[in-house]
């Protein structure tokens, strides 16, 4: 007889949103958690992360009105903002560990260690069940250079009292964009550091270079093709020297060049469980070589993105195969994402590179939405669409450009996902005037065109 029906190592939304199916379905389910219930996401990610960033966006949009209604834009207050911050968030992870407590779903506070195929130790505590989901997570990477003491990551970021007059980011992914773009809006002296030769590889060239252009014009500085190779504290900051004999004196440096995967010291070896620093391999049962114990979420080794709808996706999934009630092998579904510059980009299904390499298979459109619908697109002229369409004209892909992005990329992957067609949007009625209709009209001609 097991202590627990399941016990999750890990409280995050890899672990959680499985938890909740499971207890409804009379299962008896427990946490073991070395940090804080919640995971990265809800304490130290995209939750502080959206809360900082809103303000921003704000006097963003409110810029483009200048002139035509609008006068002055504000400044942000960063301490005020930052104490609404903690107000908010930092009550969180409390707030979900009295409710789970209340559910009868206990957190075991204590690192989790695999002892065997059902037994969990967690700090000397002894746990078994006969079910175990790994939801550890990942952590930011950081470079082995003299003077890395000196490194911040995006958790200490997002918790500053007071915001500095210098930063430099090391990386040109999406943490190191979104918080460039909060940063030059604060005024700092900002510099944003690539080793490869362009920024936000992932999303289209045509789209960064757009925003890169426009945080140049806001005094951001880019070094492209700059490798980091020292950090020296000096009587005015920091300098960081690179490579190339160059330097940059700075107060505050964050590195954002990847994360890797909380595998170690979880007993994966004691039982055979392949990782690396990419995550603990599954099949596509999300179990590992163990047939008891799964992975989900950021520690899993996986192509598709590592975001939290994932981790939540990969977390209902697992439930539905503990239950016994889904016997088919996981099949993702095409994932939108999203990165918070200002403006937004957005991709989602078949990327631009792909359809280009293929044109024997995909059409191209590209709608300037700004130039088209002005208003809805929020008096932002550069606004613009790119849409992928297979030779029976339906959608399955995009990319987008500006404020309202993630909307448009949200709405595609439902017309994606569930395969409609252009007659069968053209039977649909949304809201009007928003943004969702707005795409909606510019996307159905651009479906019945050839069908």
């Amino acid at each position: 007889m097991y202590d627990f029906d399941t016990v999750f190592i890990g409280a995050g939304h890899a672990s959680w949103h499985a938890a909740t199916i499971l207890l409804q379905a009379g299962k008896k389910v427990a946490f073991v958690e070395k940090d804080v219930v919640g995971g990265t996401c809800t304490n130290y990610g995209c939750n502080a992360k959206i809360l900082l960033d809103t303000p921003f966006n704000y006097i963003d949009g409110l810029k483009r009105y200048k002139g035509i209604g609008i006068s002055e834009t504000p400044e942000v207050d960063w301490p005020a903002l930052m104490a609404y911050k903690k107000k908010v968030i930092s009550p969180l992870n409390q707030i979900m560990e009295g409710m789970f407590n209340n559910m009868h779903m206990p957190v075991i506070h204590g690192s989790g260690k695999l002892v065997d195929a059902h037994t969990v130790d967690a700090d000397g505590k002894k746990i078994t069940a006969e079910y175990i989901v790994l939801g550890t997570g990942e952590r930011a990477m950081k470079q082995d250079i003299p003077g890395n003491e000196y490194i911040h990551d995006s958790r200490d970021f997002l918790s500053l009292e007071t915001f500095p007059k210098r930063i430099a980011f090391i990386g040109g992914g999406i943490i190191a964009m979104e918080f460039a773009s909060i940063a030059a809006q604060m005024g700092s002296e900002t510099t944003v550091i690539e080793y490869t030769d362009r920024v936000l590889r992932m999303y289209p060239k045509k789209y960064t270079d757009r925003v890169v252009n426009k945080m140049k014009a806001a005094g951001v500085q880019f070094l492209m093709q700059h490798e980091a190779k020292e950090i020296r504290k000096t009587e005015n900051g920091l300098t960081l020297s690179f490579a190339d004999g160059s330097s940059i004196e700075t107060d505050y440096i964050l590195e954002a060049t990847g994360r890797q995967a909380n595998v170690e010291n979880l007993g994966l070896e004691n039982l055979g469980i392949a990782s690396s620093r990419r995550g603990i391999k599954v099949d596509d049962h999300m179990r590992t070589s163990v047939p008891n114990i799964f992975a989900s979420g950021d520690c899993v080794e996986k192509r598709v993105p590592k975001l939290t709808p994932t981790a939540t996706f990969e977390s209902n999934y697992i439930a539905t195969q503990i239950l016994g009630i889904n016997p088919a092998p996981i099949q993702y579904p095409v994932i939108p994402n999203l990165v918070f510059t200002m403006p937004r980009i957005s991709q989602v299904g078949v990327t631009i590179d792909a359809a280009e390499k293929t044109p024997d298979l995909y059409d191209i459109e590209v709608v300037e939405f700004g130039k088209r619908l002005l208003f809805e697109a929020k008096n932002q002229p550069d606004a613009e669409f790119t849409l992928i369409f297979d030779k029976e004209r339906k959608l399955v892909g995009g990319a987008f450009y500006g404020e309202d992005a993630g909307i448009c990329a949200d709405i595609a992957a439902l017309i994606i996902n569930q395969k409609l067609t252009g007659l069968q949007l053209s039977q649909m009625i949304f809201t009007f005037p928003t943004e969702s209709q707005a795409f909606l009209n510019l996307l159905v001609p651009l479906m019945l065109k050839k069908a």
